[in-house]
């Protein structure tokens, strides 16, 4: 029979860090407000800090870096809650979480404490989500396909209400009424 070891304060303190930077993450928290992982979010976000820590204290593997973190944010959100995060929101909690196991590894505790004071602020308030249509990168490559000009942009034609169309008989040149499959291709 395995006995886990107890884990260090250190280990304790990453930890913490993680469960208050994953609390503060936007698009987590709408995902667990809405119910987009179901009942369980709040679970499913300590599960993925246990992952997280579990991460950085295996010795059998290297060091995880941000690119590793987050690609594993982005792995739980789509699997877990069923949200494709393409806001870069990934990237800054992974940058967040690498800067607090230095931290920490340097036994300093501003971030874990600044974190944690963020989360109790978060605490009960509804996530502030703001749309965005366009990412800086994305608006770039519109601006070279276009020139910036609107002259250029094509009209989108208008979609035909085939609701309309489907109940009227169709006739043929001949005056004959054609018949028409139900099925819809």
């Amino acid at each position: 029979m395995e006995s886990k070891s107890t884990p260090t304060p250190s280990a304790i303190l990453f930890a913490r860090g993680i469960i208050a930077r994953l609390a503060i993450w936007t698009t987590l928290r709408i995902a667990i407000q809405e119910n987009w992982g179901g009942p369980h979010g709040p679970a499913k976000r300590t599960w993925l800090a246990s992952a997280i820590v579990d991460a950085f204290e295996d010795d059998a593997i290297p060091t995880p870096d941000e690119q590793y973190i987050e690609e594993m944010l982005v792995q739980v959100m789509e699997d877990e809650f069923e949200t494709v995060v393409e806001d870069g929101s990934a990237e800054s909690v992974s940058r967040d979480i690498i800067g607090l196991w230095e931290e920490i590894q340097c036994g300093k505790t501003d971030l874990v404490l600044k974190f944690e004071d963020l989360a109790d602020k978060a605490r009960g308030k509804r996530p502030n989500a703001q749309e965005r249509v366009v990412s800086d990168d994305e608006d770039d490559d519109w601006e070279d396909e276009d020139d910036g000009s609107s002259e250029n942009m094509e009209e989108v034609p208008e979609l035909v209400d085939r609701s309309e169309n489907s109940r009227e008989p169709k006739v043929d040149e001949d005056g004959f009424t054609l018949v028409q499959s139900k099925r819809r291709k």
